[in-house]
């Protein structure tokens, strides 16, 4: 089948040095760019992480410190990561809660400002367990009745991750042949940023996801409490949920003007 798009859809896999979203760094990236008339793009990237990888991390996905030695560093490539996902919408396996906010983690330490707006994320680990509550391989076997040769593979990972989608939403009749619904559907809370730090309220207000002013609007605790920005600028929070914070702020300061 064909997936109904109305945009690009980018489906990408990260092998990454650990899962700190904050700390930890990319040294594998793949990405399927899929294109409303069926044509398909890939790229991969192996990238020098800047960092040591640990040796227990290098046993799941089988890339050394040897390996990327020679490799170019994330900024290196980031245009050309970026120039490739901008016009998309981006799919991938458990990406809603870790490869789309270290990607913006790591585009945004090369000074390139990137957001979700305008485009929405499928997440086909959320969609499975939904639906089936196992994992990529068995997801793989379950509905393409094929092994997931080289799992942990980053290109292996995102053409799985590809054929699984399409296979659910032929096997699932609930499910529609469209990236917005297949978003909603895919998505398990809404946040303001991609970490969980700041959540909607029925009001669809930001509010603390954490800490003592957990479920209080972030509006209130910045203008109650001042300094906490401050203290949430300079601890250790991703930079996409600084970003976030920043423009609540300054939202705030502009409506009293």
């Amino acid at each position: 089948m064909q997936l109904n798009l109305n945009k690009p859809i980018c489906f990408f896999d990260l092998e990454t040095t650990g899962i700190n979203i904050s700390k930890d760094r990319v040294v594998e990236i793949s990405i399927l760019k899929v294109f409303p008339d069926g044509k398909e793009d890939r790229k991969t990237w192996v990238v020098n992480p800047e960092i040591p990888i640990p040796k227990e991390v290098t046993a799941i996905h089988g890339i050394s410190d040897a390996d990327v030695i020679d490799k170019p560093i994330f900024k290196e490539i980031s245009k050309e990561v970026y120039n490739m996902v901008k016009d998309s919408d981006l799919g991938g396996f458990n990406s809603n809660r870790f490869d789309i906010p270290l990607l913006a983690e790591e585009l945004l330490r090369a000074e390139i400002d990137f957001d979700m707006k305008g485009r929405v994320s499928v997440d086909v680990q959320t969609i499975y367990h939904k639906m089936e509550q196992r994992t990529l391989s068995a997801a793989y076997k379950f509905y393409c009745d094929k092994n997931l040769d080289n799992a942990h593979s980053a290109e292996a990972d995102t053409v799985a991750t590809f054929e699984v989608l399409k296979k659910q939403i032929e096997k699932y009749d609930v499910l529609e042949n469209d990236m917005k619904f297949l978003s909603e559907f895919s998505s398990r809370k809404k946040f303001a940023d991609f970490a969980g730090f700041i959540i909607y309220n029925k009001d669809d207000e930001e509010c603390f996801s954490f800490g003592k002013h957990k479920n209080k609007r972030v509006i209130d605790v910045l203008e109650q409490e001042p300094g906490y920005f401050g203290w949430l600028l300079n601890a250790d929070f991703p930079l996409y949920t600084k970003k976030v914070l920043t423009a609540i702020k300054l939202r705030a300061f502009n409506n009293k003007l």
